[in-house]
């Protein structure tokens, strides 16, 4: 069983920036194939923002490509997702995830919400 703690999210101006971490527990992060950060904004489905494999190969949608990077850190058994040039649409409850591949999640973290204000 791999339990994901999210933090890092808040409230930011247009323009700022915001570093999500998910600290995972019950597992090493590198027997995961996929680690991932998923968004859901309300009245909205869930929606994949970014991934990065064992290997650390990533992807992202379209929509923060360019100004978001997720990455890992082994040794802290964690997850960042930074977050630069926020918009009012990236506004919404983010969640990270582990599974063994992209879009294929076995487990969830609790989420943790961003507010981006205009």
């Amino acid at each position: 069983q791999v339990q994901l703690v999210e933090s890092g999210g808040g409230l930011v101006q247009a323009g700022g920036s915001l570093r999500l971490s998910c600290a995972a527990s019950g597992s090493s992060i590198n027997s995961i194939n996929v680690m991932g950060w998923y968004r859901q904004a309300p009245g909205k489905q869930r929606e994949l923002v970014a991934t990065i494999t064992a290997g650390g190969s990533t992807n992202y949608v379209d929509s923060v490509k360019g100004r978001s990077t997720i990455s890992r850190d082994n040794a802290k058994n964690t997850v960042y997702l930074q977050m630069n040039k926020m918009k009012p649409e990236d506004t919404a409850v983010y969640f990270c995830s582990a599974g063994p591949r992209e879009r294929y999640i076995d487990f969830w973290g609790q989420g943790t919400q961003v507010t981006v204000s205009s």
